[in-house]
């Protein structure tokens, strides 16, 4: 009995093992097929995002009415690809009685407006639009006004308005500039962020900014700038790094005909909303045609378009009416 009892024991044990084993390799395979696709993913992702990229939002009202006419997003501080589209669509009701939709996808491998402005002409050239509007989302403004004073010098192409959505106009329009001037000095001495630091540092950084986030919003927007899909930390090295050294004179006189228009909350805790107003309309008053539409009530109060679509479309759409009235309205469409 007892060499019969061992001889089960073993067998038992035995069973077990093999039981136990096939379970951990099934586990360990699943685990590994997760991280390889996860892996294959991401270095997809950061393939395809290491050119400065046109992205559409096509719209088949748009499309028809205004085939040579197209919107071009410049998204603002660590506004990814996805969520420029968003924005897109938040205010497409808005934005497609004018023209197409168009955003800039940054570059993971830093911000080059050279090649910025390359992808906006061969957009422009691809498509035969004869007319762009340049949507500046916070930071975006600042690029967007660049952008369009180098398309007017090299190319000849004069843009018909730049929205500037509580677009600091120097860096002294932000608020609180002690994470900002550190993250431009680690950059600027050829530090650059390891993936392995992003969480601490976008934590860090939400911490210091948190304004109006609840503790939830910075948990959740810190693991969003986790993502494969987010801002690399190169990206927003070189975004910090723009807006430090921005001068806006360097670009004033240089617009041609071009119309600009400022829109902001005087609740914003991002950008000191009467500082720039202020300092667009000084330097541009040969191109500033509204500075006082207000975007009261929207939350977070600096640039959310995304979040707030009901408190922007109207003031885009009265932009629009007043500055570009349809020949329904008895008016002419401006062009270039």
């Amino acid at each position: 009995m007892g060499a019969d009892g061992d001889a089960a024991r073993v067998l038992r044990h035995a069973a077990a093992m093999r039981r136990f084993s096939r379970r951990g390799f099934l586990a360990g395979a699943g685990s590994a097929s997760v991280l390889a696709a996860d892996m294959i993913f991401t270095r997809r992702v950061q393939a395809e995002r290491r050119v400065h990229k046109i992205l559409t939002v096509p719209d088949e009202t748009a499309g028809k009415y205004f085939p040579h006419a197209s919107w071009f997003l410049f998204p603002g501080y660590k506004t990814s690809w996805e969520e420029a589209q968003w924005i897109l669509n938040a205010l497409r009701g808005a934005l497609n009685k004018r023209g197409q939709l168009a955003a800039v996808g940054y570059s993971n491998v830093g911000l080059d407006i050279d090649e910025i402005v390359i992808a906006v002409v061969e957009h422009a050239r691809a498509h035969q639009l004869t007319t762009l509007y340049f949507y500046g989302h916070s930071f975006g403004g600042m690029v967007a006004t660049q952008v369009a004073a180098r398309l007017r010098e090299l190319h000849g192409i004069e843009v018909a308005l730049i929205l500037l959505d509580s677009s600091p106009c120097t860096k002294y329009d932000v608020l609180d500039q002690s994470w900002f001037e550190g993250v431009v000095l680690l950059y600027e001495s050829g530090f650059r962020f390891p993936t392995v630091l992003r969480g601490g540092y976008e934590l860090g950084e939400r911490v210091l900014h948190k304004d109006e986030r609840s503790w939830g919003q910075v948990l959740d927007q810190t693991l969003e700038q986790l993502s494969p899909i987010a801002p690399s930390t190169v990206l927003i090295q070189s975004e910090s790094a723009y807006i430090y050294h921005f001068d806006a004179t360097r670009f004033a006189g240089k617009l041609g005909g071009t119309r600009m228009a400022f829109i902001g909350n005087p609740r914003d805790r991002t950008v000191d909303y009467a500082a720039a107003r202020d300092s667009w309309s000084l330097i541009f008053k040969d191109n500033m045609v509204s500075n006082s539409l207000r975007t009261d009530g929207a939350r977070p109060a600096h640039a959310s378009p995304g979040w707030n679509p009901f408190v922007y479309r109207p003031i885009i759409e009265g932009l629009e009416d007043e500055l570009f009235p349809l020949p329904s309205g008895g008016g002419r469409k401006t062009a270039f």
